[in-house]
């Protein structure tokens, strides 16, 4: 700016229109005028505009260290500290400007906005717990998002599991389990994750667990048995995967199928129960025929390159 000119004027519309205009106007006029605390915070608005939230706020805080009583400072200080997720330090903006300007509606506006922030980065995601069991553990999930580590106390002992999680300031979840059989406390242990939090209690003995709590009564031993792959759940019953697995295999073994999708099955079969030089043989042709020849025999196929051979009906062309 030349020595004597006019002041630089600027009002929320020009910036408004162009802030990247504005925003290099008033550079030079801070150039000039360094001490001006009308233009850092009107460069604030601009680089709000440009969402140079960083900027924002460094110029919002030039600005009320020349006049501390700038409550539109505060404002713009409080936006940049919002869109930078900085909720708390926009809160103490926003009520400081409030206070040297309570009758204007937009401080409220934004301070609750702080709050819902606030509200939702506080409360995790709870959807409850379940659990299943390897020959060593007994791994009790609670499925929470977002918890803090600090946030979650395990308390073992050899009967009972005792969870907390801070989900809110005024509120905690709690999982509080009286074990169907005993556990070692001191080997077992808890992790944080940021889906979950895993719980693996530890057990005495391969004992498998019909269930996870006890419901009454003295409950039964049944050793564990690695054949009888069961997973319990929270669920009122429980599956055998690997029966289940077989069953699938079975049904899919005797499914009647007719067309292509039969001759696809049997040339799966073919490849699934043949030698590698049969498996070779039948990727080498099929590649090199472009899909119209398939053989079994390697010691034809694999002296030659196996040629084109598309039924009598049809015409092969390359592409």
């Amino acid at each position: 700016m030349a020595e004597g000119a006019a002041p630089l004027r600027l009002s929320e519309g020009d910036i408004g229109r162009d802030p990247a205009a504005a925003l290099q106007k008033l550079t030079v006029a801070l150039e000039e005028h360094p001490d001006n605390s009308g233009y850092y915070c009107q460069r604030a608005s601009a680089h709000i505009l440009l969402q140079n939230y960083h900027d924002a706020v460094t110029d919002a805080k030039n600005s009320l260290a020349l006049d501390p009583r700038n409550a539109t400072a505060f404002l713009r200080q409080g936006i940049g500290e919002y869109h930078l997720e900085n909720y708390r330090a926009a809160m103490k903006s926003f009520r400081e400007g409030q206070k040297l300007d309570n009758m204007d509606e937009v401080f409220t506006v934004w301070i609750q906005r702080c709050e819902e922030a606030l509200s939702n980065l506080w409360r995790p995601s709870v959807a409850g717990h379940d659990w299943y069991q390897t020959e060593s553990h007994v791994i009790v999930t609670i499925m929470i998002k977002n918890a803090k580590k600090e946030d979650v106390h395990m308390q073992f002992s050899e009967k009972e599991l005792d969870a907390s999680v801070r989900v809110s300031p005024e509120e905690d979840y709690r999982l509080k389990l009286h074990l169907l059989h005993s556990i070692v406390p001191e080997q077992s242990t808890s992790k944080v994750l940021s889906t979950k939090i895993e719980i693996k209690l530890k057990k005495p003995e391969a004992v498998r667990w019909e269930q996870l709590e006890r419901d009454g009564g003295s409950p039964k031993l049944k050793h564990f048995t690695p054949d009888a792959m069961q997973y319990p759940s929270s669920s009122h019953y429980t599956k055998n995967w690997d029966k289940l697995v077989g069953e699938i295999k079975e049904e899919e073994k005797n499914e009647k199928l007719e067309g292509d999708a039969a001759l696809n099955k049997l040339f799966q079969q073919i490849y699934s129960d043949g030698t590698d030089e049969v498996r070779r043989a039948m990727n080498k042709s099929f590649m090199e025929s472009g899909g119209t020849v398939l053989s079994t025999n390697w010691s034809d196929v694999g002296k030659r390159k196996v040629e084109v051979n598309p039924p009598d009906d049809m015409e092969w062309k390359k592409f």
